[in-house]
């Protein structure tokens, strides 16, 4: 299956003048904030590096599960389905990974 196309397109306008970079990866798209992955779309759903102290609690929210397309869940990783994107929702999680990825040391 190919990526939401939407999806990306939605994402790449919210994020315009971030400062980010695109690369396919994952069988989709990602889009990295100093060389570290900020947020992408594989298939359905965007996938958003939160840190291992915030992902939890997003996890609790409907359409959210962990990011695992491997057989290996990967740590402080969500994947949000685009169904729960819908109303003004995107930014607010496009925003919550922005702050994480900024913490980290560029690459």
């Amino acid at each position: 299956m190919a990526y939401n196309e939407q999806l990306e397109t939605r994402v790449t306008a919210e994020i315009d003048g971030w400062g980010t970079t695109r690369r396919k990866m994952f069988g989709g798209t990602a889009h990295l904030l100093n060389g570290n992955l900020l947020c992408g779309v594989y298939k359905d759903y965007l996938i958003l590096r939160l840190g291992q102290e915030i992902a939890p609690d997003a996890l609790k929210k409907p359409g959210v599960k962990v990011f695992d397309i491997t057989g290996r869940p990967m740590k402080g990783w969500v994947m949000v389905e685009v169904q729960a994107l819908d109303g003004g929702k995107l930014l607010p999680w496009l925003t919550q990974a922005r702050e994480f990825a900024s913490t980290l040391p560029p690459k």
